[in-house]
């Protein structure tokens, strides 16, 4: 028997391609024939040409952290003036120039920054802020030291000072300030200021839970960031520790304390000042670590002193000691 020609049945038949699916029908505006692409074209360019957005695409060009800008024309001058590091000063286009601004950019081009001029709202969004004045400065990320060549570096002093009898001997003998949780960054700059002021050798700072040294802890410290050097250490008890083996005392401070800051028998020897935050205090571990906790006589009626205050305080204690026991052993 012959077979019939044709397709067989259930196939499809010849129509069987066409049977298969294309995917979804493309939008009106994806379709390059359709007026609706056209029209989304035309809404691209002006899009692009809008001053608005431009000035956004260029000002993130320059995005930058905001804790590495100083804006104001008060503090970018004393930021210049104190020898913050700095990469670049912007400034405001078409900028109404008084003598802050004059000094400015005198001072910027004597450091050799680059001087980058931008739009108002450019200015805006390189700043963060609305309130810059038409100046805003690029501060260069802080090189921190070593715990190690803080160390090195304090005891290379003290051992050229030896030859020297009395209150200068004692005096340069190692002095480090440690801030536990401290992390309001103008305490950290008032405390290097404070630490600079009273002869210290350094200052060390754990990695987690504290401030670090940003443009605005720079200008707190008013340019001694500069010459004071600042550790960053991981582990803040075992840095204590590793220097106690090192023949360092510690002595933290504290409302509790049983000694009295100044007077606690460890002010002539290589000594390490440790101090919490305002809030919390020391922590249990750091606390643990020292050998002695003193604290600073104050009025029932405040509770407790700023962490930079204290730190202050207690410097010039150390200080004071050091200098009356120099004195004494001069008159021997």
């Amino acid at each position: 028997m012959a077979q019939k020609k044709g397709p067989t049945k259930g196939s499809g038949g010849k129509h069987r391609g066409k049977l298969r699916g294309r995917g979804p029908t493309p939008k009106a505006e994806d379709r390059v024939y359709h007026k609706a692409y056209k029209a989304k074209q035309s809404a691209i360019k002006r899009q692009a040409a809008d001053p608005r957005l431009a000035a956004r695409r260029r000002a993130d060009r320059f995005a930058t952290d905001p804790s590495d800008l100083v804006i104001g024309r008060n503090a970018v001058l004393e930021a210049l003036r104190v020898g913050v590091p700095s990469s670049q000063l912007y400034v405001a286009a078409r900028l109404e120039h008084d003598d802050r601004t004059r000094e400015i950019i005198r001072l910027a081009g004597q450091e050799g920054l680059n001087l980058l001029e931008a739009d108002r709202l450019e200015m805006n969004r390189i700043a963060h802020s609305s309130n810059h004045q038409g100046v805003a400065l690029k501060t260069q990320p802080y090189q921190y030291a070593t715990l190690a060549n803080l160390v090195e570096q304090a005891e290379r002093h003290s051992a050229a000072m030896r030859a020297v009898q009395g209150a200068a001997a004692l005096a340069a003998r190692p002095l480090f300030i440690a801030l536990d949780g401290v992390t309001d960054p103008q305490n950290l700059g008032a405390a290097i200021r404070s630490a600079a002021a009273f002869g210290a050798s350094g200052v060390i700072l754990p990695e987690r839970r504290s401030a670090s040294v940003t443009a605005a802890a720079w200008k707190v410290s008013a340019g001694a960031a500069a010459h004071l050097p600042v550790a960053r250490v991981v582990n803040l008890t075992r840095a204590i520790e590793a220097l106690r083996e090192r023949g360092y005392y510690a002595v933290g401070l504290d409302g509790g304390g049983k000694a009295l800051v100044g007077e606690t028998g460890f002010e002539t020897d290589p000594l390490i000042v440790v101090l919490g935050s305002e809030g919390k205090g020391l922590s249990r571990l750091v606390r643990e670590a020292c050998d002695v906790i003193a604290s600073i006589p104050i009025s029932s009626t405040v509770e407790s002193l700023n962490a930079s205050v204290a730190a202050g305080i207690a410097l010039y204690s150390v200080a004071n000691a050091r200098r009356l026991a120099g004195l004494a052993q001069e008159k021997q």
